[in-house]
């Protein structure tokens, strides 16, 4: 097998990492760490590489994830404002599993989310990866809403994403984000059994 396309791609990503994407990527891995530690900074550290990568997404005609990225920051404010108002009871919003109906609602917008991003970006821009981009988009929308929730899904919508976004940002040749994904793959299986965990102490403490 030539894998003369692979080392190529190495190659060419290297080459055209830039300072700018350096910084999105360490505040994105940053966020992701604190996530998994349910720390109030996932939210600004979040915001700050969503930001960046809304323009590093325009540049390189990647249009859903430059929304997705759009919509992290607005969630990002949600999210720090559902965090920081618990429930009565509680002194701070607690990890839970969905219910039966959250589950309905995630999946009615993951596939909405597809279906809807697929179309615009296939018949209204030039994007070269319109159903890909999508995919990853539309599963995104679910882990961050999910996350403000501090549901425990949210680490599998995230695990799909990070796993579908490796091979998307390599193929556009932003190296060091393709392998970011990769490191966020792996937070993201610490961090679902981390609120897994979290979830059944929360279980045991309220019953």
């Amino acid at each position: 097998m030539d894998f003369q396309w692979f080392w190529e791609g190495i190659r060419q990503g290297i080459a055209q990492i830039t300072w700018l994407e350096g910084i999105a990527v360490f505040f994105g891995i940053a966020s992701v760490i604190y996530s998994i530690k349910k720390h109030i900074w996932v939210f600004p550290t979040g915001m700050i590489s969503t930001l960046i990568y809304v323009y590093i997404c325009l540049k390189f005609k990647l249009y859903a994830d430059m929304g997705i990225n759009a919509y992290y920051f607005s969630m990002s404010i949600y999210g720090w404002y559902w965090w920081t108002r618990p429930q009565k009871e509680e002194a701070d919003l607690s990890v839970t599993w969905l219910d039966r109906m959250g589950i309905i609602y995630s999946l009615a917008l993951f596939f909405g989310s597809y279906a809807v991003l697929s179309f615009v970006l296939s018949n209204f821009t030039d994007s070269d990866v319109p159903y890909w981009d999508s995919f990853t988009t539309a599963s995104a929308f679910v882990g961050m809403w999910l996350m403000a929730k501090k549901k425990v899904e949210n680490w599998i919508a995230w695990i799909v994403t990070d796993i579908a976004s490796v091979p998307l940002y390599f193929y556009k040749e932003l190296l060091l984000t393709s392998f970011q994904y990769l490191f966020f793959t792996v937070l993201a299986v610490i961090g679902l059994f981390a609120w897994i965990k979290a979830a059944k102490t929360n279980v045991k403490q309220y019953a």
